[in-house]
């Protein structure tokens, strides 16, 4: 495979991705941006940690979806992320509760 088929087959993959990302974004409550990963979520916990004087975010998101290309099944039930950078949560507008 050469480095143009290579970059062609991501493209669409990207590309089939994003169009999934659109289909299911009105199924869900949150957008959940951490450094590493992109999440669509209906239940969103925030603890703020702290293990020898580190300070840490642990955020435990259920009935998720994530943006990763390379995963073979995007739906999760439930998903635990820990971080010490920072994590941005959107309430998406029009959902009902």
């Amino acid at each position: 495979m050469s480095a143009e088929d290579l970059e062609r087959y991501e493209t669409e993959i990207e590309l089939q991705l994003y169009r999934e990302y659109r289909d299911v974004l009105p199924m869900f409550a949150f957008v959940v941006e951490t450094e590493r990963r992109f999440y669509l979520a209906n239940g969103v916990e925030v603890h703020t940690e702290n293990e020898g004087g580190v300070p840490y975010f642990r955020i435990e998101l259920t009935d998720a979806w994530v943006w990763d290309m390379y995963r073979p099944a995007r739906f999760v039930t439930n998903v635990r992320v820990l971080t010490s950078k920072d994590v941005n949560i959107e309430e998406l507008a029009g959902k009902d509760l």
